[in-house]
């Protein structure tokens, strides 16, 4: 087996996963994202371990470790999210940033509430 083939794959699978991370906004895509990339890692795992032809087989290992860590990742990451969903809202990366809860004497007054409030 030549070892172009899976690596060039696992490149394009890798990128496609990148662009994923820095272009959306939806949280769940994030997430698919960076399981893309998980996955490409995995593919190179397996692709050298049989170019090397390893006797242990650590590469095949390495990926079952890895794929356990993503699916709790995953399950971790997914909880969050839709408990985020259903506090804000939303599930767009770019109004999360600031996680802090505003509580009624964090909220801007109008200007009339304000001078009533310092008489």
């Amino acid at each position: 087996m030549h070892l172009a083939y899976p690596a060039v794959l696992a490149a394009l699978l890798f990128c496609v996963g990148l662009y994923g991370v820095l272009a959306r906004r939806n949280a769940i895509l994030v997430l698919m994202s960076v399981e893309l990339m998980l996955n490409a890692v995995n593919l190179n795992l397996v692709a050298f371990d049989v170019w090397l032809r390893d006797a242990l087989h650590a590469g095949q290992a390495l990926t079952l470790f890895t794929i356990a860590i993503a699916a709790a990742e995953i399950g971790i990451g997914l909880a969050i999210v839709l408990m985020v969903y259903r506090n804000r809202g939303t599930a767009d990366v770019d109004r999360l940033r600031d996680t802090a809860e505003t509580g009624a004497a964090d909220q801007p007054q109008p200007a009339d509430e304000k001078a009533e409030a310092t008489a």
